[in-house]
C-alpha cells in the first residue's frame, strides 16, 4: 500500500479595494491607481500604485500630477507603518487599512472594499495590480 502525502496550502483571507484618482471630483471621472491589500491573518498591509500620467492627464489636462503622485505615496507610506506613516505609526494594519479605505471626497479616494482567499496575500497585491490597474 502506497502512502499518499497531501500538502496543505493554507490560504488567507485577505480584503482590497482600489485606489483611485478622482482629478476633478465634480465629474466622477475615475481612474484606478494602485490597490490596498490587508489580511488580517498574514499580519499584511501593503498598498501598490501605479499611476499612469497619461490616463491622469486625458481626464484633466490641468491635474497636478506631483500632487497625486504625492497623495499616492502617502497612502503607500501609511500601509508600511513606521515614522513615514505620521500620525498611523503606531497603528496595527488592520486600523492603517481600515483609515485607508474610509471614503473620502479627495483627488485620491478608496474603492469598496472586496474579499478573497489566497496562499500568498501580498503577491494579490502584485496580480491585482496587472489585473485592475494596468
Amino acid at each position: 500500500m502506497t502512502e499518499q502525502v497531501t500538502e496543505r496550502v493554507t490560504e488567507y483571507v485577505y480584503e482590497y479595494a482600489l485606489v483611485r484618482v478622482v482629478p476633478r471630483v465634480e465629474r466622477g471621472e475615475q481612474l484606478n491607481a494602485g490597490v490596498l491589500v490587508y489580511s488580517r491573518q498574514a499580519g499584511l498591509v501593503r498598498a501598490v500604485i501605479h499611476l499612469d500620467e497619461e490616463r491622469l492627464l486625458a481626464l484633466d489636462p490641468g491635474a497636478d500630477v506631483a500632487a497625486v503622485r504625492s497623495a499616492l505615496a502617502a497612502v503607500a507610506a501609511v500601509c508600511t507603518g513606521g515614522a513615514a506613516a505620521g500620525q498611523a505609526a503606531g497603528d496595527d494594519p488592520g486600523r492603517r487599512f481600515r483609515w485607508l479605505t474610509a471614503p473620502r471626497s479627495t483627488v485620491v479616494q478608496p474603492g469598496p472594499v472586496h474579499c478573497g482567499l489566497s496562499a500568498d496575500p501580498a503577491a494579490e497585491a502584485d496580480r491585482l495590480l496587472d489585473l485592475l490597474v494596468r
